[in-house]
């Protein structure tokens, strides 16, 4: 088995792959009107458009609910992720340390959903996180 990907489900989802286009700094493929992809190097970060839950089964995803998941992103520099960004995304928290020794800063997507960023910064979770 390979994880393939986190699908998010949108009301708008113009605006939210335009959100992620700005964090990610990479630019969507649609593969049709309602539906688009941002590929990562470790995984594949796809949008739907709320009308693309009829044709799994009607009402089993809906939009600006989620509470439960963080989409997280690993990067080099959290600080300097969170000073290029946070004038553009609503911010959740500053950069700061976490038990498990990473920095992490979070922002919210325009649908509700958690977007963290973090570096490892501990020895531990440099050797933990370090070949990711």
């Amino acid at each position: 088995m390979r994880f393939a990907s986190t699908r998010l489900i949108a009301a708008d989802i113009k605006a939210l792959v335009e959100f992620y286009e700005k964090v990610t700094g990479k630019t969507a493929e649609w593969l049709a009107p309602v539906f688009a992809e941002i590929v990562t190097p470790s995984a594949t970060l796809a949008f739907g458009g709320v009308e693309t839950v009829a044709l799994f089964k009607e009402g089993s995803a809906e939009p600006a609910l989620n509470r439960t998941a963080i989409v997280e992103f690993q990067v080099d520099d959290v600080e300097a992720e969170f000073a290029r960004l946070k004038h553009h995304v609503e911010v959740v928290h500053e950069p700061k340390m976490m038990p498990w020794g990473n920095c992490t800063a979070q922002f919210r997507d325009p649908e509700g959903t958690l977007v963290s960023f973090y570096t490892p910064v501990s020895d531990a979770a440099k050797n933990r996180l370090g070949s990711r």
